[in-house]
């Protein structure tokens, strides 16, 4: 790695380490002040109600005990890349790591369901999302509208969704679940989970890191939506639908539609279709 490339993936490193390290510390406020409600839970008056508010501290101190750890986790493999050894880490690796398995992403949603932007942890998750918007179906949009987790396996999965489901499993990916990102005024994306360990459903790691990433990571004081890079808001696909619209003389909904079609029928992404449409391909 040049001197240049190193030093901007050590800015990196102390970034993901503070972020971490203040995340710790919230956490130990948070700790800190469900003991004093504990303590006081046992009075005769009040005392369901600072029980209730100590079961709000714990969990926050969960969430940013897990943000925490998805920082350090980020930190620590940057730093091996830095060095020399492997390729350049994705965020949303170390979060698939957390849940125990080898695929998940972020999507990023409008009001309208709109998908606005994308987090994967590598190539199979990338093509799973990328299929879901090309086809307008699929976890991350149920889970989302629905505001509800979505869990399907096996042949459930073809049945549920008669265009994405058939395009998953060719991809290899036989079990997938989603859940929404929430706050109290809605719901902006969804974390999607492909191949889920026995268990994750409904588990205590799963809550803890959905919130970590929703309350913390994305949202909190110390929010990234960048995810340290790695959030690809599909501006090739953008500018390539104005091209598009401007040759063809259609709108660019309808262009973007175009896209997504030749996308579906070549079996590639919409970003190798946009790059081609950018790169002055006259075929398209």
């Amino acid at each position: 790695m040049e001197r240049k490339g190193y030093d901007e993936a050590l800015d990196v490193v102390a970034t993901a380490r503070e972020r971490a390290a203040r995340a710790l510390e919230r956490a130990e406020r948070a700790t800190a002040a469900a003991e004093r409600h504990e303590r006081r839970a046992s009075d005769p008056q009040g005392g369901e109600f600072h029980a209730q508010i100590a079961d709000r501290h714990r969990r926050s101190a969960a969430c940013h005990r897990s943000s925490a750890a998805l920082h350090a986790s980020f930190a620590d493999r940057t730093m091996v890349w830095a060095r020399g050894k492997g390729s350049r880490p994705r965020f949303m690796t170390g979060v698939a790591d957390a849940l125990g398995t080898e695929s998940a992403a972020i999507t990023l949603v409008d009001s309208a369901q709109n998908q606005l932007a994308v987090a994967v942890s590598g190539e199979p998750a990338l093509a799973a999302q990328d299929l879901e918007y090309v086809l307008g179906e699929g976890p991350c949009r149920d889970a989302s509208s629905l505001r509800r987790p979505v869990h399907s396996a096996g042949q459930e999965i073809e049945r549920r969704w008669p265009g994405y489901g058939p395009g998953l499993t060719s991809l290899g990916i036989t079990s997938v679940l989603a859940v929404p990102l929430e706050t109290e005024t809605g719901c902006f994306g969804s974390l999607s989970v492909f191949g889920p360990r026995p268990g994750l459903v409904g588990s205590a790691d799963l809550a803890e890191i959905t919130a970590a990433l929703t309350r913390i990571v994305l949202l909190g004081p110390d929010a990234d939506p960048e995810l340290y890079g790695g959030t690809d808001h599909r501006e090739a696909v953008q500018q390539a639908s104005g091209v598009l619209s401007v040759r063809v003389d259609c709108s660019i909904g309808d262009a973007l539609a175009l896209i997504k079609a030749r996308a579906f029928a070549e079996g590639t992404t919409t970003e190798a279709i946009a790059r081609r449409i950018l790169d002055g391909d006259p075929h398209l």
